[in-house]
């Protein structure tokens, strides 16, 4: 047997772990939940198969931002990788108060299975089949609650449940159980739809549209319909959706005021809820970022009371439906429902209560990690970077710069403080901009 360790990082600056198989003794909980980031779970869930792969450009992201499980570990846990942090950027985040947890090479520690370490849970960012098959040589080892547990294995009923047809049907079930005066009107209910003509009588109806593929993430896959007569090239992303992926899910674009993320747990059939994210999108619906104790600035008195309210409105009948729904039964761990709140042409406030389900981790959870890092007085935003021919360590240089860091008590006052690797060869990055 080749008895090669995997490439590591530990806890104390300058040294490396050497992994032995001394845990056999310890608790589940005291056995490593092992962490991976693959945003791009989704895609490959609606690729179905084992094999799909992101192309160059995500998987550079999914690269790059690899570390960001961190926030989520304990320091007896590991967070695989496919480059390791330097330890220049480890000390950086130590001086922080971050408590890391271990770094271990993705490569090294499925070729030699960690050798033999017993662990706790899998716990990637997302599962889909692709996930599954990577991180088979690790399932062995893992506790037995895990080997029990719906996500152990990929099932085939699974892939609906990751799909925005499922996030409608929860709509669906839930509408009926909340004030009809505060809510998305059962005239613009979603709908899905696998033609032009379809889509065309939805524009009759509607106006203007937001066309969604079923399986997507962060605003990906989003085709708005703005203006009539659709110019071909619209028809043909459109007709791209539904050839790649069966069907697409059209609903009314609405007059938005904010958009919100409500983030729960659901563990053996049972749903908790872990709190509210407001974040921001561009015009085209895709994500930017997260507000850390902030609110748009643009948002009214009426309008931020609205929101105030909405995790107490929404909450309990999510839950209800959720855990009475096949979710509760195939799936354990994080997910994330978006809402959208808005006005309607009266200008009254409503909610559509949900938008769509991310099962899986997500931003808005990160966000809720992240919070912890500032002082308590202080607020700001959560975001990722990303400009084409501009690598992420000459933007930090030109934050650092306009927003020098300040800290008290050990924690985020103001500035910009980067979350990721900021070497050269980054060209993603995540980072935190506080007032």
């Amino acid at each position: 047997m080749n008895n090669k360790k995997p490439e590591t990082h530990n806890l104390q600056p300058g040294t490396l772990l050497q992994i032995f198989p001394i845990f056999a003794f310890m608790t589940t909980q005291q056995r490593p939940n092992i962490y991976f980031f693959n945003p791009t779970c989704e895609y490959a869930v609606a690729n179905g198969t084992t094999s799909w792969q992101p192309n160059r450009l995500l998987q550079k992201m999914e690269e790059d931002l690899g570390m960001l499980p961190l926030f989520f570990a304990k320091p007896h846990d590991i967070v695989l990788v496919k480059k390791l942090p330097t330890e220049k950027f480890l000390q950086k985040l130590k001086m922080q108060g971050i408590s890391l947890p271990r770094f271990v090479l993705l490569e090294e520690a499925l070729k030699y299975k960690l050798n033999g370490e017993k662990l706790n849970r899998l716990m990637p960012w997302g599962w889909s089949p692709v996930a599954h098959k990577l991180l088979e040589p690790l399932k062995s080892s893992c506790s037995v609650p895990f080997q029990h547990s719906p996500v152990f294995k990929w099932q085939p009923g699974d892939r609906e449940l990751y799909s925005k047809k499922f996030g409608l049907q929860i709509l669906r079930k839930t509408l009926p159980q909340l004030p009809p005066e505060k809510i998305l009107p059962p005239s613009m209910l979603p709908e899905v739809v696998s033609n032009k003509r379809e889509m065309e009588t939805l524009i009759d109806r509607w106006g203007k549209l937001m066309v969604k593929a079923p399986w997507s993430s962060s605003g990906r896959g989003l085709q708005p319909i703005t203006k009539t007569p659709v110019v071909p090239k619209v028809w043909e992303k459109l007709k791209g959706i539904v050839n790649d992926q069966g069907y697409a899910v059209a609903e009314p674009l609405l007059d938005k005021v904010m958009d919100m993320s409500l983030q729960f747990e659901l563990k053996q059939g049972k749903v908790a809820f872990l709190g509210k994210r407001i974040f921001l999108t561009d015009k085209k619906g895709q994500y930017q970022g997260n507000f850390l104790k902030s609110k748009p600035a643009d948002v009214s008195p009426e309008e931020l009371q609205f929101a105030r309210e909405l995790p107490h409105l929404l909450k309990e009948p999510l839950v209800k439906t959720i855990e009475s729904s096949p979710l509760a039964k195939n799936y354990e761990g994080f997910f994330g429902v978006d809402t959208l709140l808005f006005r309607d042409i009266s200008g009254q406030l409503r909610v559509n209560p949900c938008l769509e389900i991310n099962v899986r981790q997500n931003m808005g959870l990160l966000s809720l990690q992240l919070e912890k890092l500032l002082a308590p007085k202080s607020s700001g935003l959560f975001k990722t970077f990303y400009q084409k021919g501009k690598p992420f360590a000459t933007f930090v240089r030109e934050m650092q710069a306009n927003h020098p860091l300040k800290l008290k008590d050990g924690k985020i006052e103001s500035g910009f403080f980067a979350l990721t690797e900021t070497n050269d060869d980054a060209l993603f990055g995540a980072y935190i901009l506080t007032d």
